[in-house]
């Protein structure tokens, strides 16, 4: 099986929709797609996703399935260098803020982080979870520890079209990896595509493998930069944002 995972193209977060340029991009993301044998698709309800899936699902004569839990990762947490006020993402720390707290890195106990207790983190985290397992389950791949029970093996290809955090998010289940270290230390530029692939070295046994992390590759073959949206500045002299 494989599992695809498509950020949404450079968006235009007031109207939920997506920049010119990021239309640009779900065009040259469109051909990319129209090029593979998909069995299903699925979207997030947002705007900037729905978009970015619509040049793709019209080029191919495909619908696809809205699924409200890949709508992106959203608790809100108090983050230590607001003084007080209420971040809209927990993905989105200065480094200096979470590096030096050790339990941030391990799997079994980041969220035990008074930070993330008290912006209930974790229960949004295995609502997510519990989501993509009844999904992978659907599809024959049950997981059970940290690997997968196979119960149907199949070839099926499966792409999802959702949002930089919440991609992070399924990721961290699949690979065992806290959360904190893909939404901080990954960058998903907009239209990018996550694949990974199932691989059964033991029969009726599964593990998911990532075959490529924010590919833009279809951006350059149309002859577009990607999109700076996720960034920040590379030196802090520069004028990009911080």
């Amino acid at each position: 099986m494989r599992l695809i995972l498509i950020r949404h193209g450079d968006p235009d977060y007031e109207k939920d929709s997506l920049t010119e340029e990021g239309w640009k991009e779900a065009a040259a993301l469109a051909e990319r797609v129209s090029q593979w044998h998909v069995d299903d698709f699925y979207v997030s309800p947002l705007g900037r996703a729905k978009d970015t899936a619509s040049l793709s699902l019209q080029k191919m004569n495909r619908e696809a399935v809205e699924l409200n839990w890949i709508r992106e990762f959203w608790p809100t947490i108090l983050r230590p260098d607001l003084n007080g006020e209420r971040s809209k993402v927990v993905w989105d720390w200065k480094p200096k803020d979470w590096t030096c707290h050790p339990e941030f890195f391990d799997y079994d106990h980041w969220y035990e982080n008074p930070v993330m207790q008290e912006g209930h983190v974790k229960e949004a985290y295995d609502e997510v979870c519990r989501n993509l397992d009844a999904l992978l389950a659907s599809y024959g791949y049950v997981h059970d520890g940290n690997e997968f029970r196979v119960e149907q093996e199949n070839h099926k290809v499966v792409v999802l079209f959702c949002h930089f955090g919440i991609i992070c998010t399924m990721l961290s289940h699949l690979l065992h990896v806290s959360p904190m270290v893909l939404w901080h230390f990954s960058c998903l530029t907009p239209s990018s595509v996550t694949e990974l692939k199932s691989e059964e070295r033991d029969q009726g046994t599964a593990a998911f493998r990532i075959l490529q992390l924010g590919d833009t590759s279809h951006l350059y073959k149309a002859g577009l930069k990607p999109a700076f949206a996720a960034q920040f500045a590379e030196c802090y002299g520069d004028d990009d944002r911080h």
